[in-house]
């Protein structure tokens, strides 16, 4: 019988982030949450699109990647009807892909404050401090 490995929480964001650069997704935030008490994730991985058409390509990108990788579902999905906020949920990995003005009323950010913040720029290198 084979045994399939099991993929960690840092690995399964890093298949996220690959979707989300694949689809040009903007102001790209990995919050580590694994050692913020209570946390129902140990990572959120936050991005940003221009339009419906964007937002949805972006959340797209990131299943077919994480399944290609890893063949792995969500194991759940909100807001694809909207296209607004669409929400990924790999358990361990909760997947954010905003439109601009959704992203700054909800302030994911702030509300998980103390997590550990790693910020990508268009040049997709990882920085501790924000890229505007």
């Amino acid at each position: 019988m084979k045994k399939e490995k099991q993929l960690s929480s840092s690995e399964l964001s890093l298949n996220v982030l690959e979707g989300m650069i694949e689809k040009k997704a903007g102001n790209i935030i990995v919050m580590d949450l694994r050692k913020v008490h209570n946390a129902i994730a140990d990572y959120f991985v936050i991005c940003s699109g221009n339009s419906d058409t964007q937002i949805d390509a972006i959340a797209k990108s990131v299943e077919e990647t994480v399944y290609k990788k890893t063949n792995q579902d969500p194991w759940n999905r909100e807001g694809r009807q909207n296209r607004e906020w669409i929400l990924l949920d790999y358990v361990d990995v909760v997947v954010h892909v905003f439109q601009k003005e959704k992203r700054s009323f909800y302030d994911i950010e702030s509300l998980w404050g103390d997590a550990d913040f790693t910020y990508f720029g268009e040049d997709m290198k990882p920085s501790k401090t924000p890229v505007l």
